[in-house]
């Protein structure tokens, strides 16, 4: 009971404001802890999966599990749940508005990741290791289970593709997810019929899918539905492209990344329109262009020590790039802070040039070796992150000085 209560205030002290030593502040960050139910560490390390694939990171061993966020509004007007997953706990947290946390349990060993709030209110979360996707409603039921597996006649059983990132399309009820052991994309419509695409390279390893413009059409005009996916090991984004149809035909095409084994992580449409992504292992973000061409612009690094690792990126309100950056645990020496760097929305109309210094702004974070996850843009106009190593969510006010790079 006293680790629950401390960790409502802590939340509650993050969410408006607090005061040392309540939590941690820094540069306009404030970290939330996240004490994840124990019984499912247990079962997570009893019922761990030899044959799950490379999970996205390069951050070594990970002894947390805080992965992806959505935020849900509640009715009439009442602020916004953050929903959380802990994948190795087989859970999810809800952080209501006034701080209240309330964890939610998972089929045991089914190991929850993506998340995706649909237009029809209902929260769409990925069980990776179960092979299904699953969606509640805002009453907490549990009312959609859809299972992703492939059907394979000489196989003892279907083939789990581990269903991993989830996006919406621009129609609001189209579901898409990733298949990070198997290079493919699944498509599950709004009638609950599914279609799985492959994409042209072999072991890409997708991982993260975003709504996007059909690259065949004129800029400007909608085209097919559209999804853009990263491929982590393909060194490559993809976008998948469908017809109309209950199980429409797809095509797909691919974008050759310029730095050579970059690790893409998180891709997002842009104020632009156009798509962006994180390089992992490049430590840059980059732009599609029109023409198919891609722009990257690096993140500086703090003098004196290697290249550090991104995440995810998302934009503010006003137009400026945010990514996460942190330190590998490969290269751990010297050990500075991990930090998010806010990129100026100058970027948005920059040639694939290295940007000016004051292009960057950066917000060192309290806790050392994160292993960041992802960010997105929160109601309240503030950016929240995830730490996966920690164990903990953030928040950094996105008008807050915030320190040069």
């Amino acid at each position: 009971m006293d680790i629950r209560r401390n960790l409502v205030r802590s939340i509650a002290a993050a969410v408006f404001g607090c005061a040392a030593p309540a939590c941690a502040a820094q540069a306009g960050v404030r970290e939330i802890p996240l004490s994840w139910p124990a019984p499912h560490r247990l079962m997570s390390a009893l019922m761990e999966a030899p044959q799950a694939p490379v999970g996205d990171g390069m951050g070594g061993s990970h002894n947390g599990s805080t992965h992806e966020m959505v935020f849900v509004p509640e009715p009439a007007g009442g602020g916004a749940t953050l929903v959380v997953s802990g994948q190795n706990y087989d859970s999810i947290a809800r952080i209501a508005p006034d701080g209240r946390v309330r964890f939610v349990a998972m089929p045991p060993g089914s190991r929850p990741h993506g998340l995706g709030l649909d237009r029809d209110g209902l929260l769409w979360v990925t069980l990776e290791y179960a092979g299904r996707v699953v969606a509640f409603d805002r009453g907490g039921n549990r009312v959609r289970n859809v299972d992703v597996r492939l059907d394979c006649g000489a196989c003892p059983d279907p083939i789990n593709t581990h269903p991993h990132g989830l996006g919406v399309a621009a129609d609001g009820r189209t579901i898409w997810v990733t298949g990070k052991a198997t290079g493919t994309v699944s498509r599950i419509a709004a009638d609950g019929s599914v279609a799985t695409y492959a994409l042209p390279t072999v072991g890409s390893l997708p991982i993260y899918i975003r709504p996007g413009p059909d690259p065949a059409s004129p800029r400007g005009q909608a085209g097919r539905e559209t999804m853009w996916v990263t491929e982590l090991t393909g060194n490559a984004v993809a976008a998948i492209s469908v017809g109309p149809g209950r199980r429409p035909r797809a095509a797909v095409r691919e974008f050759p990344i310029p730095t050579p084994n970059s690790r893409p992580i998180a891709i997002e449409r842009g104020p632009d329109g156009l798509m962006w992504f994180s390089e992992e292992a490049g430590g840059k973000v980059a732009r599609v262009e029109p023409d198919g061409s891609i722009a990257e612009f690096a993140i500086p690094t703090p003098a004196g020590r290697p290249p550090m690792l991104l995440a995810a990126l998302a934009f503010d309100a006003g137009g400026n790039l945010w990514v996460q950056q942190y330190v590998d645990h490969a290269h751990p020496d010297p050990n500075m802070a991990d930090r998010l760097v806010r990129i100026s929305g100058a970027v948005l109309k920059a040639p694939a040039a290295p940007l000016p210094p004051d292009a960057f702004t950066c917000f060192p974070v309290p806790t050392r070796d994160t292993v960041m996850h992802r960010i997105v843009a929160g109601p309240d106009g503030a950016m929240w992150f995830t730490e996966l190593n920690a164990d903990k969510a953030g928040r950094v006010d996105p008008n807050a000085p915030g320190t040069a790079c």
